[in-house]
């Protein structure tokens, strides 16, 4: 708690509590107020749940930048360890947006590299590579996610469930998703179902070939006119155009027209598009637990 009132002073020292191979859910309940604080949460110190009010949800924040700490290490809350859940948390990066001219601006929110992590009713605040979907596999539902570019990046294979992507566009070329995945054998992808892509602008490509082979699928998502009308893109590298897997399903809105989309889209069958729309896809029946509801 942010008056001193509750059993730690910072979060870190509520992660630090916690034993090394843990095996039990450890639940951490963080009021409300902003946390100042650069947080990494080690691979030894599975089962932790960061918890905030959903009325009065608490921001931890941190103004880490690439130019400092290497991009993916520049992020306020780093999660290394499985089975991470969070509810109700905004996470943030106070770095200020990318200029265009200093090199390293590049500031992330959140890195998430551990396994089997979940994040419910969330808010990520940045620029440019807000959210570090680093590798393994996760859920995100009912989040908020706002960037510039490439403001979802790298190799997660993850569900995101009913979220907003909001681009912070103006008048300059945004990109929501640069997805990482290097080979036709690598297992990753991400996958948006139900989410509402808005913001501002209208020059955001939803995804490009920021690697060589990215997988992303859009599905009954709502896309406002913030998204180009070719809506992705083979980031100048036209061999690329025949190894990026972007797929879209019946998605809805002024940015989601089938007119004018880029080649590289795919529009998927119903038979195409199953096996990415169901919990399967993260084998979430195997892990995946509802929002904890601590008593406090």
């Amino acid at each position: 708690m942010k008056d001193g009132s509750g059993e730690f002073k910072t979060i870190t020292d509520a992660i630090k509590s916690v034993p090394d191979g843990n095996t039990k859910r450890v639940i951490f309940y963080i009021g409300a107020g902003n946390y100042n604080e650069k947080i990494k949460i080690e691979k030894t110190k599975p089962f932790i749940t960061l918890y905030g009010s959903p009325q009065n949800m608490p921001n931890i924040t941190f103004a880490g930048t690439a130019k400092t700490y290497g991009t993916v290490d520049s992020a306020t809350l780093i999660v290394e360890s499985d089975y991470f859940v969070a509810a109700n948390i905004i996470i943030s990066n106070s770095a200020p947006r990318p200029d265009g001219k200093m090199v390293g601006a590049q500031a992330v929110a959140l890195r998430i590299s551990g396994d089997k992590a979940t994040f419910y009713n969330c808010k990520f605040y940045g620029f440019q590579d807000t959210v570090c979907d680093d590798r393994n596999k996760h859920f995100f539902k009912d989040c908020v996610i706002h960037g510039t570019m490439d403001y979802i990046f790298g190799s997660g294979k993850s569900l995101y469930l009913k979220n907003e992507l909001r681009t912070l566009g103006e008048d300059k070329v945004t990109v929501i998703v640069a997805q990482a995945r290097k080979s036709e054998t690598e297992d990753n992808a991400y996958i948006f179902v139900h989410c509402d892509v808005t913001g501002t602008g209208n020059e955001t490509f939803l995804g490009r070939a920021w690697m060589t082979h990215p997988k992303v699928v859009f599905a009954y998502s709502t896309m406002s006119n913030v998204v180009k009308k070719e809506g992705w893109s083979n980031n100048n590298n036209p061999a690329a155009d025949k190894t990026v897997r972007f797929g879209e399903y019946k998605n809805t809105g002024p940015g989601a027209d089938p007119k004018g989309r880029s080649p590289l889209a795919h529009q998927l069958t119903d038979e195409e598009v199953k096996p990415y729309i169901t919990l399967g896809v993260i084998e979430g029946s195997k892990w995946l637990l509802p929002p904890p509801t601590p008593k406090i």
